[in-house]
């Protein structure tokens, strides 16, 4: 009877954060990360973010994704449970503080704080590989088009 009552509790969990969950619209995120002043931080624009988000989860709060290497990546930026945050399951160095079940709702401001700590690392976006192959390099204006805010859509950095 422990094990029904137990797949009930995850079941609860699993609805719950579903219901938190949001999919951003392009332009939506976009004002939500130039508000958190993601524009020019560590010399990324809000196209490197937008492009970099849509490659990693489609702008999706509650994705998750389970990687050969036994970890998982959690959230809108797929934030790496063995080094950014604490899944319960896979070591972890935990370098946010935070527990990754955290990332998985629509409120995305600490999602933006620990990817703030991902871009000051030494692989700054290049952390993320689906920067490096689809945003590194690339004209991002298109991100930006039709989004009322205030970014700089082809600055380039060299990373």
């Amino acid at each position: 009877m422990q094990v029904s009552g137990t797949i009930v509790v995850i079941l609860v969990i699993l609805v719950a954060a579903n219901v938190e969950a949001k999919i951003y619209e392009r332009c939506d995120l976009a004002n939500k990360l130039e508000a958190a002043g993601l524009e020019g931080f560590n010399g990324y624009t809000i196209g490197d973010w937008l492009c970099m988000a849509h490659y990693e989860s489609g702008f999706d709060t509650s994705f998750v994704n389970h990687n050969p290497d036994g970890s998982s990546g959690y959230g809108i930026f797929q934030l790496n449970s063995a080094w950014w945050c604490y899944n319960g399951v896979t070591p972890t160095e935990n370098l946010c503080h935070m527990d990754c079940h955290e990332l998985l709702n629509r409120h995305i401001l600490d999602d933006i704080m620990c990817a703030k700590e991902v871009v000051s690392s030494e692989n700054g976006m290049s952390a993320w590989d689906s920067w490096k192959q689809h945003c590194y390099g690339h004209d991002l204006s298109e991100w930006l088009r039709g989004c009322h805010v205030n970014a700089k859509p082809n600055k380039k950095v060299d990373s």
